[in-house]
C-alpha cells in the first residue's frame, strides 16, 4: 500500500481543497454559538432541517430517474418502479426534446429516444402518462429550455383526466442558467429564456399552485466537474438571479419563493458532502430573510431533491458502484434531503436495466427502513469535524457569491464565462489528481482487475426512432391546421409583446402543435445562443 495519500503525515484534503486535520476537538468550534448557527430542526436558519421532525414524520420521497424510448416503454418502467415501492416519479427527456426539435427534424437524427424519452405533442404525453395516479403521485422532469412546453402538456393530460390542477405536485427544473454554465442544452440567449422562467412562476402561481416551478440545479454543474464548494455557490447565484428576475417582473417575493426548490449533487466524500447541505440551506435561509425580505417562513426554507453522482461511476468493475451509491445516498439522508434519486451500478455503460434500477430502489429503502438515519434529526449535530467543515464551506461559498455580486450577478458572470472557466479548472485539477494517484479510484487506478466481465447491457431498439418519426407525422396529418396556425400566430404575437407566454402555448398545444414548432416561433422572436458568436 505505496499511495501517496496513505503516507504518515501526508496532507488529507476534501474535493474542494478543505484541509481535513487528524483529530477534531473543542478548540475546534471556539466561539462558536450553537444557538445562531444550527437553532433548531425546523427553524431559522434551518441548518438542521426544514422540518422539526424530519423523518420521524416522513421520509424523504424515493424518487427514481426513468425515461427512455418512447411513451409507452418509459410508462411501464414508471410502473414497474411504483411497483417496487418508489414513491415519487421522475422523468428524462431525449436531447430532440431538450433542444425543441421534433423527432422527424434533421438534427434529431439519430440521437430519438437514447438519453430519455421522446415527447413531440399531446399524443405523447398522454401515452407516458396513461394509467398513472395523478392527483396522488408527484413527478418531477428533467428539461430546462423547453420546461414550460413539458409542463403545459402535463397539466393538459392531467386535465383530460379530471385532474384539478390545483392538486398537481411536481416539479420542473426549469434551470436555464446551469445549462450555460455546465450543460449545452440551451436555446435562446440567456434573457429571452430568463422571462420564459419568470413568466411560468406567474403562471403557476395562478394555474398550477403545488407545482414547484424550478428546480435550481447544482447537480450538473457538479458533473461538469466543479468542486462542492462551486456547486452550492454557483447555484445559490443562479437562484438569486431568478429571485431577482421574478421581482424585476412585479411578483412578490412570498408569490413564488415557497415554490423553489434546489437539486444537488451527492459524490463520495461523505461528510463534505453533509456539511454542503447543511451550508446550503442557512445560506438560502440568510439570504431570502436578509436580502429578500421574505416574510413568510416557506420561503426562506431551501427544500431539495438529490440524485447520487454519475460522473463517479466507473465502467471498470460496475458492481463497485452499488457501494458508491449506497454512500451518496446516506450523506444525502444524513444532509436532510426531501427526495432522492439513487443511479443504477450500470449507467456508465448505458441506461440502467430492471435489475440495476431496482437494486437502485432497495438501496434507498434499507438506508431509510434500516440503518436507524431516519429515527432522530440531524444525527451529526454538533460533531466537532461536521460542524467545522459545514462552516468552512459555508464561508468558501460566500466567497465565490462575492466574487459573482462584484460581476453584477449570475448572469453577468456567465456571459463572462467566469463560473465556466472555474469549473474547468477544477475539472483539470481532479482528472490529475486521478492520474497522478492522489486521488483512489477503487478499480480504475487502484486494485484494478485484469479480466473483464462482460455486463448486460440496456438494449437500444433500432425501430424506436421510425416508430416515433411515423406518430410526429400522423399527428400532423390529423390535425386541424388552421386551429394550429391561429395558435402558434398568438404565441408569436405573446412572445414579441408582454402577455405571459404559457397562456397561448397552451392553447396551441391542446390543438396538437409539436413541441418543435412551438420553440420553432420563440426562435424566431428570440434568437438562438451561440457562445462563441
Amino acid at each position: 500500500m505505496d499511495s501517496r495519500s496513505q503516507q504518515p503525515g501526508r496532507g488529507r484534503y476534501t474535493d474542494s481543497g478543505i484541509e481535513v486535520r487528524p483529530v477534531y476537538g473543542p478548540e475546534d468550534l471556539y466561539g462558536w454559538d450553537p444557538r445562531q448557527q444550527l437553532g433548531e430542526p425546523g427553524q431559522f436558519p434551518y441548518t438542521r432541517g426544514i422540518r422539526g421532525d424530519m423523518y420521524r414524520g416522513r421520509l424523504w420521497t424515493m424518487r427514481q430517474y426513468a425515461g427512455f424510448g418512447t411513451a409507452e416503454s418509459t410508462n411501464e418502467r414508471f410502473k414497474f418502479l411504483l411497483g417496487a415501492g418508489q414513491t415519487g416519479l421522475s422523468c428524462a427527456f431525449d436531447l430532440p426534446t431538450q433542444m425543441g426539435f421534433d423527432s422527424d427534424h434533421p438534427r434529431s437524427e439519430g440521437e430519438v429516444g437514447k438519453v430519455g424519452v421522446a415527447i413531440d405533442s399531446l399524443t405523447d404525453m398522454r401515452l407516458l402518462l396513461a394509467g398513472l395516479p395523478l392527483d396522488r403521485v408527484t413527478t418531477s422532469m428533467t428539461i430546462n429550455a423547453t420546461a414550460a412546453i413539458l409542463l403545459l402538456l402535463y397539466q393538459l393530460v392531467a386535465e383530460e383526466n379530471g385532474v384539478d390542477p390545483a392538486r398537481l405536485g411536481g416539479t420542473i427544473q426549469n434551470d436555464i442558467l446551469k445549462e450555460y454554465v455546465a450543460r449545452g442544452t440551451y436555446i435562446y440567449p440567456p434573457r429571452p429564456s430568463m422571462r420564459l422562467v419568470t413568466d411560468t412562476f406567474s403562471y403557476c402561481a395562478v394555474n398550477l399552485p403545488a407545482w414547484n416551478t424550478i428546480s435550481i440545479s447544482g447537480y450538473h454543474i457538479r458533473e461538469a466537474g466543479s468542486t462542492a464548494v462551486q456547486e452550492i455557490a454557483f447555484t445559490i447565484a443562479n437562484g438569486i438571479a431568478y429571485v431577482e428576475a421574478a421581482l424585476s417582473a412585479g411578483l412578490d417575493v412570498d408569490a413564488f419563493a415557497p415554490r423553489l426548490s434546489f437539486f444537488w449533487n451527492s459524490h463520495n466524500n461523505l461528510f463534505e458532502e453533509i456539511a454542503k447541505y447543511r451550508a446550503a440551506r442557512r445560506m438560502w435561509a440568510k439570504l431570502m430573510k436578509e436580502r429578500f425580505a421574505a416574510k413568510d417562513e416557506r420561503s426562506t426554507l431551501l427544500r431539495f431533491h438529490t440524485q447520487t453522482g454519475g460522473s463517479t461511476l466507473t465502467a471498470q468493475q460496475p458492481e463497485n458502484n452499488i457501494a458508491r451509491v449506497t454512500l451518496q445516498a446516506l450523506a444525502a439522508a444524513l444532509g436532510g434531503t426531501q427526495s432522492l434519486h439513487t443511479n443504477g451500478f450500470d449507467e456508465a455503460l448505458g441506461l440502467p436495466t430492471e435489475r440495476a434500477a431496482k437494486i437502485a430502489v432497495r438501496t434507498q429503502q434499507i438506508i431509510g427502513y434500516e440503518s436507524g438515519v431516519a429515527d432522530t434529526v440531524d444525527p451529526l449535530a454538533g460533531s466537532w469535524f461536521v460542524e467545522s467543515m459545514t462552516d468552512e464551506v459555508e464561508a468558501r461559498a460566500w466567497e465565490y457569491l462575492e466574487r459573482i455580486d462584484a460581476m453584477g450577478g449570475a448572469v453577468d458572470a456567465i456571459e463572462a464565462q467566469f463560473m465556466q472557466q472555474e469549473i474547468e479548472q477544477a475539472a483539470y485539477s481532479y482528472a490529475k489528481a486521478v492520474d497522478a494517484e492522489d486521488k483512489i479510484i477503487v478499480g480504475l487506478n487502484r486494485f484494478a482487475d485484469d479480466e473483464t466481465q462482460g455486463a448486460e447491457v440496456f438494449p437500444i431498439d433500432p425501430g424506436l426512432e421510425r416508430s416515433q418519426v411515423a406518430r410526429v407525422k400522423r399527428v400532423r396529418a390529423e390535425r386541424d391546421q388552421s386551429s394550429v396556425d391561429a395558435t402558434l400566430t398568438a404565441v408569436e404575437a405573446a412572445a414579441r409583446g408582454t402577455q405571459n407566454l404559457l397562456v397561448p402555448m397552451k392553447s396551441a398545444l391542446a390543438a396538437m402543435a409539436t413541441l418543435g414548432e412551438v420553440s420553432d416561433v420563440l426562435r424566431g422572436v428570440f434568437g438562438e445562443f451561440h457562445p462563441n458568436g
